[in-house]
């Protein structure tokens, strides 16, 4: 397969060439739309006197014209979707020069209770969602968002042959990406099930036999009446009787109305959609189960879909001003079609959810596709629950550029722990967001920034950004220690890797040392594994009296008045810290 950047640019290049000849087509539809419409004003004119004529002209007029709307948004539609298309890919060009701080943030996500999303850049400006995320649908975006917070380690091969399979799909995913970025939803999916779920019909059944009846005799006493072999007051009168009818039950229509009106957009798109799903073969799991619970035995889901958007247009298209009216008083159009939106609803409401369901998946695990197919040298850990939790030969932080990043091998046992120094920037803090993002990447079922990764599946919780809290009163101390004691609380219950930055920062030098090592020790006798970054050199001598910890370092030198760092992982303890060096070097202190 080619580059990331040559398939998209080559993208670009095919979707502008069809955008293009697309234009095209579309001014000659509005020409053949005017002409159309000055021919009819020019056979208007021509039989002024002959009203039988005028009106043949006008209702044929009328039919061409909705003929060639209709042609004419479906060019629409199709421009618009070559148009979302190359805006994606130009999307991806930038994102791979790590321009991506326009895109979604996922801020709304973030949550400083989470066992990690808060300390290691997960959500927010600059973080891993903003530079993974391209979801197209609200409800994606919390399903993406739920997959990088879930914390789970089930089946993580099943869903990395999902998101492989997936990533060798490009073009199938863009498809499905742009038909749902042109989602016009007012109400959110959740609040769609309800409603459908919470539905009362109110059209009586005989309304539908009543209407294919009004609309046959309406038929015969216009076409009598244009002949002249029928007075016109008899197909007034029988207008009218068609408007009552309607008016008996017009407060409920156009309650109805009011309702389906903010989700025509949203099944218009969604059967798209579906169809994408249906017409497209899946191999692995995963994704042949998501595809199969959108699949009926007898008729597709996307044709069901379909038919329920076409429902909606016709009610909406009903009420258009004096020529609803009419139609309404003629054929009872309204209440047919109100007839057959509560039979839908009736027959289909509980299979909706799954049907949604499955395309909020599809535009969740196209993101995670999408991450795979931008980053091939990237490398899906082995998965060996006799393994070590972490071996990793060549591991970095994905938001780093890879031309300038530093890699770093290393190896966690299961039950150990790692002390590791530093001094200030030399590396500590990202290395600790690199360890903890391979733990979730791999959790997630990603590649992970690596030459080669083997992973023993655990769970993540760390604490390296508490915070205190003014509108709780809470002191950053206090903070500290809840975190500290969330933890305590949750190794009792389950396998997890624990990774700490600075344990005890809001106390004194003493105090903070006896009690470090105190938790420290309370944490090996939980036999957890995990890493601790700290600037409390003593600590490091608890790697002396327990056999589970070790130590591992980050240096600085200083060469010519100058400080150099080489961001290498490497075991012992540093020697070297640089915060006077830095107050002087800065002007700061004399």
């Amino acid at each position: 397969m080619n580059k990331p950047t040559d398939f998209y640019k080559q993208q670009i290049e095919t979707h502008s060439k069809e955008l293009q000849k697309l234009k095209k087509k579309l001014a000659v539809s509005s020409t053949v739309r005017l002409f159309v419409f000055i021919l009819a004003c020019y056979g208007i004119y021509l039989f002024l006197e002959n009203a039988q004529i005028i009106i043949a002209i006008i209702v044929l007029t009328i039919v061409a014209f909705i003929y060639l709307v209709t042609k004419h948004s479906g060019l629409q539609y199709k421009r618009d979707l070559k148009k979302a298309l190359i805006a994606q890919n130009e999307t991806e060009l930038e994102v791979l020069n790590r321009v991506f701080h326009h895109l979604p943030s996922g801020e709304k996500y973030k949550d400083p209770l989470h066992f990690y999303s808060q300390d290691i850049d997960l959500f927010g400006r600059g973080s891993f969602f903003q530079y993974l995320n391209r979801t197209a649908l609200e409800s994606g975006s919390d399903f993406l968002a739920e997959i990088f917070t879930e914390n789970e380690v089930d089946a993580i091969n099943k869903k990395q042959k999902a998101i492989a399979e997936l990533s060798e799909k490009p073009k199938w995913r863009q498809q499905f990406s742009a038909i749902a970025s042109l989602v016009q939803t007012e109400s959110p999916a959740a609040e769609v099930n309800d409603w459908l779920q919470d539905y009362k019909r109110f059209v009586p059944k005989w309304i539908k036999p009543l209407s294919l009846v009004f609309t046959v005799v309406s038929i015969g006493l216009i076409v009598s009446n244009y002949f002249g072999m029928l007075s016109g007051y008899f197909t007034a009168g029988w207008l009218i009787l068609g408007i009552a009818i309607s008016g008996i039950f017009q407060k409920k229509v156009n309650d109805l109305t009011k309702h389906t009106s903010k989700i025509q957009s949203t099944f218009e798109q969604f059967y798209k959609l579906i169809l994408e799903i249906e017409n497209e073969d899946f191999s692995s799991e995963i994704l042949s189960e998501k595809r199969n619970s959108v699949i009926q035995s007898k008729t597709k889901t996307s044709a069901v879909l379909k038919q329920f958007a076409r429902y909606l247009d016709v009610l909406e298209q009903g009420n258009i001003m004096i020529f609803g009216t009419i139609i309404n008083g003629f054929t009872l159009r309204n209440l047919r079609q109100c007839y057959n939106i509560e039979n839908w609803i009736e027959t289909h409401k509980n299979s909706v959810p799954t049907w949604f369901e499955s395309i909020t998946f599809f535009d969740a695990y196209n993101s995670l596709a999408n991450f795979k197919f931008n980053h091939p040298n990237y490398v899906f850990p082995e998965i060996n629950d006799k393994i070590p939790v972490l071996k990793v030969k060549g591991a970095g932080h994905p938001l780093l550029k890879e031309s300038t990043m530093i890699r770093n091998d290393f190896q966690i046992n299961s039950e150990e722990f790692f002390i590791v120094t530093g001094a200030n920037m030399a590396g500590k803090s990202t290395f600790l967001r690199t360890v903890s993002l391979q733990i979730v990447m791999g959790n997630i079922g990603l590649p992970v920034c690596a030459k080669k990764a083997e992973y023993n599946p655990i769970k993540l919780i760390t604490s390296m950004r508490t915070t205190d809290s003014l509108t709780d009163d809470e002191s950053y101390f206090f903070s500290e220690l809840k975190r500290l004691k969330f933890i305590v609380d949750e190794i009792k219950t389950d396998r997890y890797f624990i990774i700490l930055d600075e344990i005890l920062k809001g106390t004194n030098s003493t105090d903070k040392a006896i009690g470090s090592r105190k938790f420290v020790e309370k944490l090996v006798a939980s036999n957890s594994t995990g890493i601790i970054a700290t600037h409390d050199l003593s600590l490091c001598a608890a790697a002396e009296d327990l056999s589970e910890v070790k130590n591992y370092f980050f240096d600085a030198r200083i060469e010519n008045d100058e400080l150099y760092f080489d961001y290498t992982f490497k075991p012992g303890i540093c020697q070297n810290m640089n915060a006077s060096f830095l107050l002087k070097k800065m002007q700061i202190v004399d």
